[in-house]
């Protein structure tokens, strides 16, 4: 480039000294001005394209060399990171969490077995004297338990049958049920068995007097005899008010309620004539779709009042109903209406 340049100059120059020689007699002050404008002006172009082209450069590969060096620097750490990294460490992390997700694993049985396991406990519990306390029919259902375990792993080695009521194909997902998943099973088929509390009370009563029976204590005023009280009792009717609406601080407010809507009913109005209260404060089991919760309260009518539930839910119900607990909540009662 610089003797392209070189060329042009001299070119220039001999042709501003061939212009001088020719116009030298005549007009030499005004050709010597011409050419050295002429001369400064190339010089200042070509200054300016290096001056562009020296800038260009320097724009462009200071960016490309610093882009591909944080390229390499950003490779380079990549491989010192994996190179430093504890994979054998990490190796024996990963079978650890492996085998903690595999125990971890909750096995959910079938809805047929829950209930075969059900009547087999059942059936242990009927073995039972009739007067055996909490403490017996928990070793009662712990006997079966472990019982019924070593058959299954039996039933796991020898794949086979026999006598047992479980089949082979069924024994590792009952094996876990009845090991590490026994507390979920229980919960699942409903099996509870309260604490034992044995209170020794004083009999202060004369000799000879009959025994009253004690009713359960309900929260709240005590409930007048108009209201008919009857404890663990479901009645069935249709609803003049709406219970998941109409939640009342006790059973005697809900009688009241049932009361006064009959009182102030409109002509050809239902009148309440049955009410059904919640006590629980653990809520009320209903076969419906809806969560029965503490303190609701149904007014309901009824030309024939019918019960739906009473004192226990049969156990032909609870097989079908595995949700169902085995006393009914319910507190209902059939008012007179005038």
């Amino acid at each position: 480039m610089e003797e392209k340049l070189k060329k042009k100059e001299k070119g220039v120059v001999e042709m501003a000294r061939g212009e001088w020689g020719h116009n030298s007699n005549n007009n030499g002050r005004c050709s010597y001005k011409r050419t050295t404008l002429i001369v400064c002006s190339i010089n200042i172009v070509v200054a300016l394209y290096v001056l562009h082209f020296l800038y260009t450069s320097l724009y462009m590969y200071p960016f490309s060399y610093s882009a591909n060096n944080e390229v390499r620097i950003m490779e380079e750490s990549n491989q010192h990171r994996k190179a430093s990294e504890p994979t054998e460490l990490i190796k024996l992390v990963s079978k650890f969490k492996n085998y903690f997700v595999r125990d971890e694993r909750v096995v959910e049985l079938p809805q047929y077995l829950k209930q075969k396991l059900t009547h087999e406990i059942l059936d242990r519990l009927r073995r039972l004297d009739a007067a055996a306390n909490a403490t017996e029919q928990r070793d009662a259902i712990e006997t079966w338990r472990k019982e019924k375990l070593k058959e299954v792993m039996k039933l796991q080695n020898e794949k086979t049958s026999s006598n047992s009521t479980i089949l082979p194909d069924e024994a590792d997902v009952v094996a876990s049920a009845l090991s590490s998943d026994w507390p979920k099973l229980s919960e699942d088929i409903g099996l509870w068995i309260p604490v034992e509390i044995n209170n020794k009370e004083h009999d202060d009563k004369p000799q000879g007097e009959e025994e009253e029976f004690e009713e359960e204590i309900l929260p709240g005023r005590k409930l007048p005899p108009e209201c008919h009280t009857e404890l663990h009792t479901d009645y069935d009717g249709a609803a003049v008010r709406w219970g998941l609406t109409n939640p009342k601080d006790s059973a005697y407010a809900c009688c009241m309620a049932c009361l006064n809507q009959a009182r102030r009913a409109n002509p050809g109005e239902k009148k309440c004539n049955i009410w059904v209260y919640c006590p629980s404060e653990n809520g009320c089991y209903s076969p419906d779709i809806y969560e029965h919760k503490n303190q609701e309260c149904w007014l309901k009518y009824s030309e024939k009042p019918k019960v739906t539930f009473k004192d226990r839910y049969s156990e032909s119900y609870r097989d079908a109903h595995p949700n169902a607990p085995v006393m009914v909540p319910w507190v209902s009662g059939v008012v007179s209406v005038v």
